[in-house]
């Protein structure tokens, strides 16, 4: 520290009083130095024992320069000069984002790391590297409102479902109930399985993305848990679980592409739930069936939304991706060609929910229920697959494609 002295009015005065830099002074000289007039100084009081020595340890470290004042300046102590290592450190550094009113850049740097959207970086530090770092790989402008009725949606397991409901089912019918929620539990671990695994390939910067994909993975575990409470009530044990319909999720496990895994996951497979979700609520045998369904289903419905929607986006910028969808659920079908497609008990279960009883006449009219379930979800697919801009004819030999486990 070296001693000095100082041209009247022209310093800035700051009286730390007993404070000392153990304490938390160095938030009330950084903040006057801020203020301080460019080449001034700021003229420092205080009582604390240590002021001095801390007050040299703290600006060294700091890069600014201190003075010690001569005595005839009591009761300033010493004079600090902003150093001009604090105004170069922020050479370089750039804001995480564009300039636009929403402020996210069609590509986010590696280096932005984990930093706040819009803040400013400083230049040096490490990069983070992401599969998905372009704007139109992954987004929608969708996603924030998407986000936001999805946490406003969320629902209790444990409240919004009538668990205490006093019913009683025929056993085979129960067992049919039992092996449909086997199925559905089955999917929905794969469904809670991709978003996982997608979200992990996001760059931060693209928030909204990351939260839907958070808060779609905490529906899907919500899923498992209803579908599985469901089919466990009554004290029987889980259904069977098919080669096929194992085989059949395996492929959408190992799709490494977002947009692809989000068409085949959320447009196709997901997007047929939905039929078959409306179809269960509609002939659920009792209550407890009903009420989860339809509280699934809107929640599905949200999940296939984000997927369409960040599909139509990206097929406005990229002229191939129609040829890679279709040459996803191609390579698909050929990988699943010589499966068995939806479990046979599971289709038998569906017949028997909406024949209601054992009856010829029932079991005719639960047969052609799933037949229009299926045509349903045919019409379906084309919908979504023609939002895509794919032509009527080859919307429809696609969806005809899709796999016969539904998802």
């Amino acid at each position: 520290m070296t001693h000095g002295g100082r041209q009247p009015g022209t310093v800035l005065p700051l009286d730390l009083a007993g404070l000392g830099f153990d304490q938390g002074a160095h938030l009330l000289l950084s903040r006057a130095l801020g203020r301080a007039a460019p080449g001034r100084p700021v003229a420092v009081s205080g009582t604390h024992p240590e002021l001095l020595s801390h007050l040299a340890v703290w600006c060294r470290r700091q890069g600014h320069t201190v003075t010690a004042a001569p005595p005839e300046e009591a009761p300033v102590r010493a004079h600090v000069h902003r150093g001009s290592a604090v105004e170069a450190r922020w050479d370089g550094a750039e804001r995480a984002g564009d300039a636009g009113a929403d402020g996210v850049a069609e590509h986010a740097a590696a280096h932005w790391g984990l930093a706040a959207r819009g803040a400013l970086v400083e230049a040096g530090g490490p990069e983070t590297h992401f599969a998905v770092a372009d704007r139109d790989t992954v987004w929608t402008d969708l996603a924030p409102r998407l986000y936001r009725q999805a946490t406003a949606a969320q629902w209790d397991p444990h409240t919004a479902i009538p668990w205490q409901t006093p019913f009683t089912l025929p056993d085979d019918v129960e067992r049919a109930v039992v092996q449909v929620m086997t199925y559905l539990v089955e999917n929905e671990q794969a469904a809670l399985v991709i978003p996982g695994r997608l979200l992990a390939q996001v760059h931060p910067h693209f928030r909204e993305v990351l939260q839907l994909l958070a808060v779609q993975a905490a529906d899907e575990a919500r899923h498992v848990e209803v579908f599985a409470r469901r089919a466990l009530l009554k004290g029987g044990r889980m259904g069977t679980s098919s080669v096929g319909g194992r085989a059949s999720l395996a492929t959408l496990m190992t799709e490494p592409d977002f947009s692809i895994a989000s068409f085949l996951l959320s447009v196709l497979g997901e997007g047929s739930f939905l039929n078959l979700l409306a179809f269960l609520e509609r002939h659920a045998p009792d209550p407890v069936t009903r009420r989860i369904s339809g509280l699934v289903r809107q929640d599905e419905a949200r999940h296939v939304a984000f997927g369409l929607g960040h599909l139509e986006h990206r097929s406005t910028v990229d002229p191939r991706l129609r040829g890679r969808l279709r040459a996803a659920v191609e390579r698909r079908h050929e990988v699943l060609t010589h499966t068995a497609g939806l479990n046979a008990e599971v289709f038998d279960a569906l017949v028997l929910l909406a024949a209601g009883s054992w009856t010829p006449q029932a079991i005719e009219r639960g047969w052609r229920a799933v037949q229009r379930l299926q045509s349903d979800m045919d019409q379906g697919r084309r919908h979504r697959l023609s939002r895509l801009g794919f032509p009527d004819d080859e919307a429809a030999a696609l969806s005809a494609l899709h796999t016969r486990n539904f998802m």
